[in-house]
């Protein structure tokens, strides 16, 4: 069973990377990969958020869980495409976008992971705070 979700989930995972990436194409003509720089982080609070707040309420079985987590966010993002996007604008003598890009997507990335757990954090703290008023 935990495969059949974590594939399920890696099947909508991989479909929403690659409709966010086609709609950030048709708007944004520019040689900056900025999909896959929205896409990864996005991928990095979702799971920050999930990885405290969702994990911690214990109200899902550990299959969904590994579903959402490793498959949904799991193929949502993607550290190949970053990865290869770089060495093409490197390839392309765009050396100071290549570096932006690894430069945001690390950092930013980072900072994203902190606030969807500190947003997790928050939210189970609420929850707890409601539960203890309604004893």
């Amino acid at each position: 069973m935990n495969y059949l979700l974590v594939g399920i989930g890696g099947i909508v995972g991989s479909l929403l990377r690659y409709y966010l990436g086609v709609f950030t194409h048709s708007w944004w003509g520019y040689d900056f990969p900025l999909g896959t720089l929205i896409i990864n982080l996005i991928g990095c609070f979702v799971l920050g958020w999930f990885t405290y707040h969702i994990i911690k309420m214990k109200i899902f079985h550990p299959h969904i869980l590994a579903g959402i987590g490793t498959g949904l966010v799991g193929s949502f993002t993607t550290i190949s495409t970053f990865s290869v996007e770089t060495v093409t604008l490197i390839q392309h003598g765009l050396w100071i976008f290549a570096l932006l890009y690894v430069a945001l997507s690390l950092f930013d990335g980072l900072l994203m992971s902190w606030l969807g757990y500190q947003v997790g954090h928050r939210a189970a703290k609420k929850l707890q705070e409601k539960g203890a008023q309604a004893s």
